[in-house]
């Protein structure tokens, strides 16, 4: 079987548009060989930034031929019916076939495809590709009308095997396929011949092209990681920027220098911050001061200088980038130290949202809110408003209008400035976390208390205001708001309501409803713990938590203190994963049906108390015994919020359940009897119940 190798050879792609383009390419190139009925044994795409590869092995030679019966209207169906038939099938009347059917004679059409040869699939295949590319933004250039991200130069498209190598015929938009491709631009620019992959790869590399992205990031990183520790130093990796930099060299050669002097005094991250976003320079720190003092930048050529000349240019450019960055960063040093007072009424312009009134307005309802969490998380009141005051006023500051992503962390520096304790300047800058799944949760008081006021008035704020994400749009990270709440309520172990007129959500909803008029205050406050339920859901799915054990639980009380909520479906998931755990959910789950069944049939409740004068067996009086035993036990227990033993001493019911159930008829003919052991049945529903509802468990 031959393999296929395909390379599109056009202008530079953007770096962040290649592992999109190599994913695209080999799902849209494999899914339309396959459909249109070839095999193959193995694909794989690569990039650089001057051309996608896609590599195909064991491709098969040609496709299978086709056979296909299908039926159709009857012979005396109206014309319209056999004229559509006709046309879905594209034969004509003389074509079709008459067969006898239940029914009479219908007409049948017998469809035969011949087998049709690799390169004349692989050729229109691989037009509708390049016609049909997704792009995120494409081109048009000269004369054609061909769009590609950039002018497309030219396709390499090859079929080989053991008897040698044949160019698949194409032509899309003037670009004939050929059996060649050229190397690095500037370092080996002459076209150049292969005969299949391995001959492509060779000669590319002997042609300074690394063709595959992760051995070019590979490369980056070794001489990168050589460079600093030759000078004694350390390479700050930052995966993301690597990625990046691999897109945009086909033959990487890093380069270290040196920051200026003038510029060391700069946070580290402000350096690494304008290093990366302008220059796409990885950062290098010396780990005796802990300063960022050097940089790695990636060239795409080799130089006779062995690269001087470029690092001057990017260290003349550095200079310029760092000289604004350390403008911005004494000029915002002085307004820090100067109070804040003139951020503070800047904000009072800014609109965080026009039904919710500007960034100002917004600090006051965080601060008021922080004050009220701080008691539940174990913080200063008077610091946790203060930290909420100051934390997003770095938003008026120059570094951070130049560097939008540095909001918090450099609140945190200029809270330093101004002589605020360890606690405010450490809010400040974690006051938005977590952001993602991976982000730390903080766990300072200070820090938990207004970062947990930040997200809660985001949330009640746009639920008053009915800005609810719907399907997959949330343009305003509710979602993530909510996961960050959550995370902090667990990571932190907070134990607090959120619902109800004294709960955290009541706070900050109450003022909305003040200012609205016509708020339901109960019914956002409802609205909205049912969306942290649905967001804790998911969370706690991603833990292994089933979501019909958190079901279970969120049908108790409480269900509003969520690290409560958590520790119950906790210790519920551990005991189903018990023989005796699982086993009692059937027990309990029919107990719970016969009640059900007779209360409904005898228009009674069976729950005045079963006494045990009147069991009539062994199997019986333990049962007794064993729901005893087990009150005694899971009293005390829930009482201490002590799940796993109460679950525990539940799970210990099994055995007598069974043995209850196999041994005694409920519906017996002694009525008394009867009552006595359907009250029975309600001790251990209401038993049961009183731990979890496990009637909303599957199974």
């Amino acid at each position: 079987m031959p393999d296929l190798l395909i390379e599109l050879f056009s202008e530079e792609i953007p770096a962040r548009m290649q592992a999109r383009a190599r994913a695209d390419l080999q799902k849209l190139v494999t899914d339309g060989l396959v459909e249109a009925g070839l095999t193959y044994a193995h694909a794989a795409a690569f990039s650089t930034p001057r051309r996608l590869t896609l590599a195909i092995e064991g491709l098969s030679t040609e496709s299978r031929a086709v056979r296909e019966e299908r039926k159709g209207p009857s012979v005396s169906a109206p014309a319209q019916a056999v004229e559509g038939f006709l046309r879905s099938t594209g034969l004509t009347l003389e074509q079709l076939e008459k067969r006898a059917d239940k029914k009479g004679e219908v007409y049948f059409a017998v469809i035969e495809r011949p087998g049709r040869r690799a390169p004349e699939i692989i050729a229109e295949v691989l037009d509708s590709t390049i016609r049909n590319f997704p792009w995120p933004k494409s081109m048009r250039w000269g004369a054609g009308s061909l769009r590609w991200v950039r002018p497309l130069h030219s396709i390499l498209c090859i079929l080989s095997d053991e008897g040698g190598t044949d160019v698949v015929p194409l032509t899309v938009d003037g670009i004939t396929a050929g059996n060649s491709t050229r190397g690095h631009r500037f370092l080996s620019p002459d076209a150049f011949c292969v005969n299949n992959f391995e001959d492509y790869a060779a000669k590319l590399k002997r042609a300074h092209v690394i063709l595959d992205s992760a051995e070019r990031e590979g490369a980056i990183l070794a001489e990168a990681q050589t460079l600093a520790f030759a000078a004694g130093m350390e390479l700050v990796e930052d995966r993301a920027l690597l990625t990046e930099v691999a897109g945009l060299v086909e033959w990487p050669v890093p380069l270290m220098g040196r920051i200026a002097e003038d510029f060391l005094g700069l946070p580290p991250e402000v350096l690494q911050t304008s290093m990366k976003e302008h220059q796409k320079f990885f950062s290098v720190r010396n780990p005796k001061t802990g300063r960022i003092e050097g940089f790695v930048t990636v060239a795409n050529t080799l130089t006779a200088d062995q690269g001087e000349t470029i690092l001057k240019g990017n260290q003349k450019v550095l200079a310029a980038r760092l000289s604004d960055a350390k403008f911005f960063w004494e000029n915002d040093l002085r307004v820090a130290r100067a109070g804040m007072d003139d951020w503070a009424e800047g904000l009072k312009s800014v609109t965080f949202h026009n039904k919710l009134g500007s960034q100002s307005d917004r600090i006051a309802r965080i601060a008021a809110l922080a004050r009220e969490i701080a008691p539940m998380v174990g913080a200063d009141p008077d610091l946790a408003e203060r930290a909420a005051r100051l934390a997003k006023l770095d938003l008026r500051s120059a570094m951070v209008g130049e560097f939008p992503e540095l909001q918090g962390l450099m609140g945190m520096y200029y809270a330093q400035a101004a002589g605020e304790p360890e606690a405010v300047a450490n809010a400040a800058r974690d006051h938005y976390a977590p952001l993602g799944p991976s982000d730390a949760v903080p766990t300072e008081p200070v820090p938990v208390a207004v970062a947990l006021a930040d997200k809660i008035d985001t949330l009640t704020g746009f639920w008053a205001i009915d800005e609810k994400p719907t399907g997959s749009k949330d343009p305003f990270a509710l979602r993530r708001a909510a996961l960050g709440v959550i995370r902090l309520v667990l990571g932190n172990g907070v134990r607090a309501a959120l619902a109800g007129r004294q709960g955290i959500l009541a706070v900050p909803m109450t003022l909305f409803a003040t200012q609205r008029g016509t708020l339901d205050l109960d019914a956002k406050i409802a609205d909205l713990l049912a969306f942290f339920h649905d967001r804790l859901k998911v969370f706690l799915k991603d833990q292994g938590i089933r979501h019909d054990v958190i079901d279970a639980c969120l049908a108790m009380t409480g269900n509003d203190d969520l690290t409560l909520l958590v520790k119950r479906a906790t210790a519920l998931q551990a005991t189903l994963q018990t023989e005796d755990g699982a086993n009692l959910v059937a027990g309990y789950k029919r107990a719970s049906n016969i009640l059900s069944q007779a209360e409904q049939k005898d228009g009674v409740e069976y729950s005045f108390g079963a006494d045990p004068k009147f069991a009539e067996g062994d199997e019986e009086r333990a049962l007794f015994t064993a729901l005893d035993q087990a009150e005694a036990a899971i009293a005390p227990a829930m009482a201490a919020e002590d799940f796993a033993t109460a679950m525990q001493a539940m799970a210990t019911l099994r055995g007598p359940i069974d043995a209850f159930f196999t041994a005694t008829q409920i519906n017996t003919d002694n009525q008394i009897v009867r009552r006595n052991r359907l009250n029975l049945l309600h001790r251990i529903r209401s038993l049961c119940l009183s731990v979890a509802d496990l009637s909303k468990l599957d199974g």
